[in-house]
């Protein structure tokens, strides 16, 4: 199994063994979670690909790996096409290939633990036009050829204190068990990871840069629940904060436990919840009712305490960027720096902060050419040194017990040719029209992307991902369901409380890349003589934007007003938190234009 092409080899051997004729896999895990544990992250093992979001399927004699548009110059760096073929969704999907490419009678294997039940309806549709078959597996067959695979995690849970949390999990599931008794329902089935942490205020460390626990949980209309948990996992502190009305089992009881509901009515989610889980319910004689999980919605739109939270985070982890900014600003031209150094120089102004539990994501840090890579992932053999005269791109985030971060920064080094500087510009306008907006209640994310597309489109420019996620509070920094974006989502009514990114950015494959983001947070506006209600956004990031990438002409009085107040918002945030040679850069940098 040393090298990918063996890995190939050996799971097609293991398909002919199980008598199937291909199969699907996909990058998650039991819970539909974006980012996976090790024990999860059957993709990479199989093909090398390090990106956060993409599927395989693997055929007897061809093999195609399916990914976005922000991962299209990366797949090509990292899976051999030698061996596999690129598709790139949403221009395809893997139903659509199977039907093209499956041979007549196929029988197609899948993981009914990884897929919900919408996908494999889709790819039993397309595979039955081709005569062919998709099949269950009760063992996944790339476990059976993955002979190091690492075990799941055994971290112990931890409390989520009410004073970060702003409400106690018995009134969370009280409110729970309020919506199960409007929807005449008898109970929910919670399989999203970070809406269980959210749910009980409980935090883990099962995945890599997100404070989320492997289980599963059961919310009953009594507002009591069964959470189902690792044994190991659970200590005294844990059992006194989760009190009597939570009944803690094993979570390898989970599957059987769905099969106990014989004449209930059981909502479960059918973009969250695996095909496995909606089977077991049926097959024990549930009424399942697929309706959203009960703690999407209260998830998304934050509490006061929240709302407090995120803002003494971002506070503290804008004087820690920031110290990384002049840092960078005086280390860079000397030419010694490279994008691994710059990581951990970052990382460590953060933990000199005492309160960063982990990083958010790991750090993007581009300079030149891989800056174009939208979700770049800086390693031992694509470290490249930041040199004079180029763009430096750095997407960086952290997790605080009070907030979660997400910022991106982009940095000339030396001297922007005017090329860049035109289009940080056509950015920053995009950026400035989104923070601006003012929007009637009821506005999806979708209807605002344009804003920040406009001036890129205009000459003819554009980027392939979204323009804003939604944001966890110390839980996942990819939180929906709102979004702005004109694909892949973007549907949800925006409200108040719900905090996003705001990033638009521009990538010049083989050159550079530009991004700039910031956190906001969705607000209520009153505006004198409106009809409507309305909404805005209130910029939660604190951290300079390059002042010489700026192209002042190309900006309206409006926009450059924002940005100097802007800045000087900034420096009141930031600067009592620097000193000496940082607080002087800062000052600089938060100039008015």
């Amino acid at each position: 199994m040393s090298t990918y092409e063996d890995r190939l080899k050996a799971l097609r051997a293991q398909l002919a063994r199980d008598r199937l004729d291909g199969f699907v896999v996909p990058l998650t895990d039991e819970h539909m979670s974006e980012y996976v544990g090790a024990y999860a992250q059957r993709l990479a093992w199989l093909t090398g690909f390090q990106g956060s979001a993409g599927s395989a399927v693997v055929l007897p004699e061809e093999a195609a790996i399916f990914v976005d548009g922000r991962y299209t110059l990366q797949v090509r760096e990292q899976v051999d096409a030698a061996h596999w073929q690129y598709e790139s969704v949403p221009q395809t999907s893997i139903a659509a290939w199977l039907k093209d490419h499956a041979s007549q009678g196929a029988r197609i294997g899948y993981d009914p633990w990884l897929h919900t039940r919408a996908w494999v309806r889709q790819a039993s549709e397309a595979l039955a036009e081709r005569g062919a078959e998709l099949v269950a597996v009760d063992t996944n067959p790339v476990d059976a050829v993955w002979p190091d695979r690492p075990a799941p995690s055994a971290a112990r849970l931890a409390v989520h204190e009410d004073r970060y949390a702003g409400k106690s999990a018995a009134e969370k599931r009280q409110e729970m068990a309020d919506w199960l008794t409007a929807k005449h329902a008898d109970a929910a089935v919670l399989s999203a990871l970070d809406s269980i942490a959210w749910t009980f205020n409980i935090r883990g460390k099962d995945v890599d840069r997100t404070p989320v626990a492997l289980a599963y949980a059961v919310v009953n209309a009594d507002a009591t629940a069964d959470l189902y948990v690792a044994p190991e996992k659970i200590d005294e502190a844990v059992v006194q904060h989760l009190g009597n009305a939570v009944r803690v089992h094993d979570r390898a009881a989970f599957p059987d436990a769905l099969k106990g509901f014989a004449g209930k009515t059981v909502v479960a989610d059918p973009e969250r919840a695996v095909a496995a889980i909606f089977e077991g319910l049926e097959e024990g004689g549930a009424h399942v009712l697929a309706l959203r999980d009960p703690a999407i919605l209260p998830k998304a739109i934050k509490n006061p305490v929240e709302i407090a939270g995120h803002r003494a985070a971002q506070s503290r982890d804008g004087a820690a960027l920031s110290r990384f900014l002049h840092w960078i600003a005086t280390e860079a031209p000397k030419g010694g720096v490279d994008e691994l150094g710059a990581a951990a120089k970052l990382e460590s102004f953060r933990r000199d902060t005492g309160a960063l539990q982990d990083l958010s994501f790991d750090t993007i840090s581009g300079a030149g050419p891989n800056g174009a890579v939208v979700h770049y992932r800086v390693e031992e053999k694509t470290n490249r040194r930041i040199e004079r005269d180029s763009l430096y791109l750095v997407d960086s985030g952290g997790q605080y017990r009070d907030g979660t971060t997400d910022v991106t920064r982009t940095i000339a080094i030396g001297t922007p040719t005017p090329e860049m500087k035109r289009r940080f510009t056509l950015v920053l306008k995009g950026h400035v029209a989104l923070a601006r907006a003012v929007f009637p209640r009821g506005t999806r994310g979708g209807q605002l992307d344009v804003l920040a597309r406009q001036y890129l489109w205009a000459d003819g420019l554009d980027y392939a991902h979204g323009t804003g996620h939604g944001v966890g509070s110390f839980l996942s920094v990819h939180e929906g369901p709102q979004r702005i974006a004109t694909f892949g989502g973007g549907d949800e009514p925006l409200q108040a409380g719900m905090i996003l990114s705001n990033e638009p950015g521009y990538y010049k494959t083989g050159e550079y890349g530009i991004r700039i983001e910031n956190l906001v947070l969705v607000e209520e506006r009153a505006i004198p003589g409106a009809e409507k209600e309305m909404l805005g956004f209130e910029t939660l990031t604190f951290a300079p934007i390059d002042r010489n990438l700026v192209a002042v002409e190309l900006l309206s009085m409006e926009e450059r007003a924002w940005l100097d107040a802007y800045h000087a918002r900034v420096l009141d945030v930031v600067g009592p938190q620097l000193e000496g040679a940082a607080f002087a850069w800062l000052t600089g940098a938060c100039a008015p234009l």
